[in-house]
C-alpha cells in the first residue's frame, strides 16, 4: 500500500546540543534527522527519527588561537549550530584550549599492531559460504594450488568471528589444516601464510587458545620462523656475492661483459619478491604467537625456544608493520628479568637505536616504550649512550606525543654518573630550563624536576643551568611556591665550587629568611642544605646568624626527637659550615650548642652519618680557642673520638685522626692518652703475644713509665715534627693549605691525594651525607660494634 501511494520523501534536520569531545580537540554536535514519507495529497504516511552526531575536529586550535574568530567560523560553516549558540561555542573552545591532559600529561595510547588484512596473492574472486565447508576441506587433499585455494576460502570464513564457533565444531577441517601446515609449509609460502592466518583468527579470542595448543600450532610457528630467518641469511649472503661480483666487474670496466650486472639485478628483483612474501608469513606467525603469549606458561615455553633472539634478529627488516609487531612483542617480554637478560646478551639496543627517530609514529612510540623498560638496567643504559641515543632522545623532547616517555628514559640515563656529563654536549639543558620557566602549574612535573635534580649534580650541567637568568628564575620560583623539589635542584647546584657557588651570595638572605617555624619540613631541609653548601670565604656568617636570629633555632633543633632526623642532620651540617668562622664559633660556644651536640652524639651513636658530621663540627671548632677549651675541658668528646679512631668507617677515622692530632697538640694529658691508644692499636698483636708469655721481663717493659714520654717509639716523623718540640695550630694551618696532613701521611702510610671527598686529606672536606650517595655506592665499610656512651 505504502509503495503504491507514496509520492514524496520529506527530510528534516533539527540541531541539538553542542559539547566537547572527551579526548580530542573537537566539538561534538548532536542533531536529529526525521524522515517522513508523504502520500499523494501530502499527508504523512510513514515517519522515522534518528539521533546522530557530527564531530568537528579543530586541528588548528592551540594556545595562541583567536577563540572569537574560530567560534564564528565554526558557526558559519556548520549549519547544525544555530547562530544564537555562538557564545556557547566560544566557551567550549576556550575550555578545549586550556584543557589539561590527564595527570598533566599527554597519555599515549598503547600501540597495538595493525590488524591483519588479506595479503597479496591471498585474495580470490570466489565468495566462501559456511555451507560449503566440506568442499573446501576436500581441496586440502589435492595438490598445492588446490590446497592454497581451499585454505583461502576457509580463511574468508574464519575472518568473520561469527563463523569461528561453527568451524571449531568441525574437527575434520581443523585437523586437515594442521596436517597440511605441518607437512607442506616448506613447499609454499602462500599456503603456510594462509593456514597460519586461519589459526591467527582463532588466537584473537582467549577461549580458542586451547585449540591451538592441542594442534601444537605455536611450536610449529616458531619452527617456521626459525627456518625463514635462516633462509633470509642465505639470501643475503647470496645477494652480497652477486653484488661483489658486479662491483668487481665495474672496477674492471669491461663494456662487453654485462652478465654480472644482469645477474645482480635479476637476483635483487627475485630477492625483493621473496622478501615480501616472507615478511607476510613472519608477521602473521608472530602475531599469532603474541596472542598466545597471554598465558605466562606459553610465554615461558617460547622463551625456552629462543623467541627473544628470533625477534631481535627480525629488527633488521624495513617493513614498518612487521617492526611494530616485533617491537611490541619485545616490549611485552621485557617486563620479565629473564627476557631482559636475553636482550642484554645480544645487540638489541644497537638495533633499536636505528629506529629512533623514524617517521612511523606508532613504531617510534612502541620503540621508545621498549627502551624505557630496558633503561631500568644500568648496563643497558650505558649501551644506549654508546649507541648514540642520547642526542637522538634529546631532540625528541620537543615532540609533544613522545616527550614524557623520552624524559623518563633520559631520567634513567642521568642516574649513571658517567652519563651526566654527556648531557652538557647536547641541547637538553636549555630545553629543560625553558620547560621550567614556561611551566604554568604550581608544582613542576615530577619527571621534569627529577631529571633536572640528577643533572644538577654535575658541575658543567649546573653551570649551563645558571647561564643567563637561570639561577634567578629557579630561586624566584622555588621561594615563591615553596617547592621542595625545585629547592633540591638548587641545592645540587650549590654544591659545586667556582662561579656557580658565588652566584648564591645574592640569595643568602632570602634562604636564611626561610629558616623558622611554620615552614614545610621538606622545604626547610633543602634550604638548610643549600646554605650549608655555601663555604664561601667572603660570606659573613656572623651577620647572617645575628640578622635572622638563627642560633636559637639551630640549638633547639639539635634535641633528639624534636623533629625528623633528616632536619636535625641538616642543622648539624649547617653548624659545621658556620663554625669555620672564628666569631661564629665563639657565638655558638656561648649559646651552649656544644653540649647539645654531645647529647645528640650519644643519642645517634649508631648512625654513621650523624657521627661523621658531628665529629666534623668538632674538627672545625678545635681550631678556635673559645670552642676548643669547651670541647677539651668541659666534655668527654676526646674520649669518644679516641673510641672512634679505629672505626670501620674510613671517613669517620679520617676526621677523628685529624681532630685528635690538634687536641693532642694543645692538651698534654689528652695527648698521652691518644699516643697510648695509637701505640696499643698499632702493636696489638705484639702486646697480646707478650701478655701471653707472662714473663717478668715483658711485664716490666710494658709498664715502663717513661715509654709514653718517647713518641719516637710509636711513629717516625721523618723531620716533619721535631721529636722534642711542641706543635702549634699555625703548623697545622700551613700544612693544611700546602701539603695536606703530611704527619698523618707518614704515620699511617696512606695515600692522601684524595680522601674520598674530592679534597686533600689534610683538610677534611665536608663529609658526604646520605643525600649525596647513590644506591650503588657503599658508604659503610663494615658493621661496627655498639659504641660506648661518654
Amino acid at each position: 500500500m505504502y509503495s503504491e501511494d507514496a509520492r514524496y520523501l520529506k527530510r528534516r534536520v533539527t540541531g541539538g546540543d553542542v559539547d566537547v569531545h572527551p579526548t580530542e580537540k573537537a566539538l561534538v554536535v548532536q542533531y536529529e534527522v526525521e524522515a517522513t514519507i508523504l502520500g499523494e495529497m501530502g499527508e504523512p504516511m510513514l515517519g522515522e527519527r534518528k539521533q546522530c552526531h557530527k564531530i568537528i575536529r579543530l586541528k588548528s586550535l592551540n594556545a595562541h588561537t583567536d577563540i572569537t574568530s574560530l567560534a564564528r567560523k565554526v558557526v558559519e560553516e556548520c549549519r547544525l549550530i544555530s547562530p544564537s549558540k555562538l557564545p556557547q561555542v566560544e566557551q567550549l573552545l576556550f575550555y578545549l584550549q586550556n584543557r589539561r591532559k590527564t595527570d598533566g600529561k599527554e597519555q599515549n595510547k598503547p600501540v597495538k599492531p595493525r590488524e591483519l588484512t588479506p595479503f597479496e596473492g591471498m585474495e580470490i574472486d570466489e565468495e566462501a559460504s559456511i555451507n560449503n565447508i566440506e568442499d573446501y576441506v576436500e581441496l586440502l587433499y589435492e595438490d598445492i594450488p588446490e590446497k592454497v585455494r581451499g585454505s583461502a576460502l576457509i580463511l574468508q570464513l574464519a575472518r568473520k568471528p561469527d563463523n569461528l564457533e561453527e568451524l571449531l565444531q568441525n574437527e575434520t577441517a581443523l585437523g586437515a589444516l594442521a596436517r597440511v601446515l605441518r607437512e607442506d609449509w616448506k613447499q609454499s609460502v602462500e599456503l603456510a601464510t594462509t593456514i597460519i592466518y586461519i589459526f591467527f583468527c582463532f588466537s584473537s579470542f582467549s577461549q580458542f587458545h586451547g585449540l591451538l595448543t592441542h594442534y601444537k600450532i605455536g611450536a610449529l610457528c616458531m619452527n617456521i620462523i626459525d627456518h625463514e630467518l635462516k633462509r633470509y641469511d642465505l639470501w643475503q649472503e647470496e645477494l652480497q656475492k652477486k653484488k661483489a661480483a658486479y662491483i668487481l666487474a665495474m672496477m674492471k670496466y669491461n663494456p662487453d661483459n654485462q652478465n654480472p650486472k644482469k645477474d645482480y639485478e635479476k637476483s635483487f628483483k627475485k630477492y625483493q619478491g621473496l622478501l615480501i612474501k616472507q615478511e607476510q608469513l613472519l608477521r602473521v606467525a608472530l602475531y599469532l604467537l603474541l596472542n598466545l603469549s597471554e598465558d605466562m606458561r606459553t610465554e615461558l615455553k617460547m622463551r625456552n625456544k629462543n623467541i627473544v633472539h628470533m625477534l631481535v634478529k627480525t629488527l633488521d627488516r624495513e617493513n614498518a608493520d612487521l617492526l611494530v609487531l616485533v617491537v611490541s612483542f619485545l616490549k611485552k617480554l621485557s617486563i620479565f628479568l629473564e627476557n631482559k637478560n636475553d636482550m642484554a646478551e645480544i645487540d638489541t639496543i644497537e638495533k633499536l637505536a636505528k629506529l629512533v627517530p623514524c617517521e612511523h609514529e606508532d613504531l617510534l612510540n612502541v620503540t621508545l616504550r621498549l627502551l624505557l623498560n630496558l633503561s631500568f638496567d644500568a648496563d643497558l643504559r650505558g649501551r644506549m649512550v654508546q649507541a648514540g641515543l642520547l642526542p637522538k632522545l634529546t631532540a625528541l623532547l620537543g615532540n609533544e606525543a613522545q616527550k614524557h616517555t623520552v624524559m623518563r628514559i633520559l631520567y634513567h640515563i642521568s642516574m649513571n654518573d658517567r652519563s651526566k656529563s654527556m648531557f652538557a654536549y647536547t641541547d637538553c639543558i636549555p630545553q629543560l630550563m625553558k620547560m621550567l620557566s614556561e611551566c604554568a602549574e604550581e608544582r613542576v612535573d615530577t619527571e621534569l624536576i627529577s631529571f633536572c635534580i640528577n643533572l644538577a649534580a654535575n658541575k658543567r650541567n649546573a653551570q649551563l643551568m645558571c647561564e643567563g637568568n637561570g639561577m634567578k628564575m629557579l630561586m624566584k620560583r622555588a621561594l615563591k611556591l615553596k617547592d621542595p623539589l625545585l629547592m633540591k635542584m638548587i641545592r645540587n647546584i650549590s654544591q659545586h665550587d667556582g662561579a656557580t657557588k658565588q652566584l648564591f651570595i645574592d640569595y643568602v638572605g632570602d634562604l636564611a629568611a626561610q629558616i623558622g617555624p611554620g615552614e614545610v619540613e621538606e622545604f626547610l631541609i633543602e634550604c638548610l642544605g643549600t646554605l650549608a653548601n655555601l663555604t664561601i670565604p667572603d660570606l659573613d656568617w656572623e651577620l647572617v646568624l645575628k640578622e635572622y636570629n638563627l642560633v636559637p633555632y639551630l640549638k633547639d633543633h639539635l634535641k633528639p626527637g624534636s623533629v625528623e632526623d633528616d632536619l636535625i642532620l641538616e642543622v648539624v651540617i649547617m653548624i659545621g659550615t658556620v663554625s669555620m668562622d672564628d666569631s661564629c664559633a665563639a657565638m655558638l660556644a656561648k649559646s651552649g650548642i656544644i653540649p647539645a651536640l654531645i647529647e645528640l652524639l650519644n643519642a645517634q651513636q649508631e648512625d654513621d652519618e650523624f657521627v661523621c658530621q658531628i665529629i666534623y663540627v668538632f674538627y672545625q671548632m678545635v681550631f678556635h680557642q673559645a670552642t676548643r677549651d669547651v670541647i677539651m675541658k668541659q666534655t668527654q668528646a676526646p674520649a669518644y673520638l679516641i673510641d672512634l679512631m679505629h672505626d670501620k668507617n674510613v671517613e669517620i677515622r679520617k676526621v677523628c685522626d685529624n681532630t685528635l692530632d690538634i687536641i693532642a697538640e694543645y692538651d698534654e694529658e689528652w695527648g698521652k692518652k691518644i699516643q697510648s691508644e695509637k701505640f696499643r692499636w698499632h702493636n696489638s698483636q705484639w702486646l697480646e703475644m707478650v701478655e701471653n708469655q707472662q714473663t717478668d721481663e715483658a711485664d716490666s717493659f710494658l709498664h715502663d713509665s717513661d715509654i709514653l714520654g718517647r713518641p719516637d717509639l710509636f711513629y717516625s716523623t721523618d723531620g716533619i715534627i721535631p721529636a722534642e718540640g711542641p706543635v702549634s695550630a699555625e703548623f697545622f694551618r700551613n700544612f693544611h693549605t700546602l701539603n695536606g696532613d703530611l704527619a698523618a701521611q707518614q704515620v699511617y702510610s696512606v695515600s692522601m691525594a684524595d680522601d674520598g671527598f674530592g679534597q686533600a686529606a689534610g683538610t677534611p672536606g665536608r663529609p658526604v651525607t646520605a643525600y649525596g650517595y647513590r644506591p650503588d655506592e657503599q658508604f659503610y665499610c663494615g658493621f661496627r660494634p655498639s659504641r660506648q656512651n661518654y
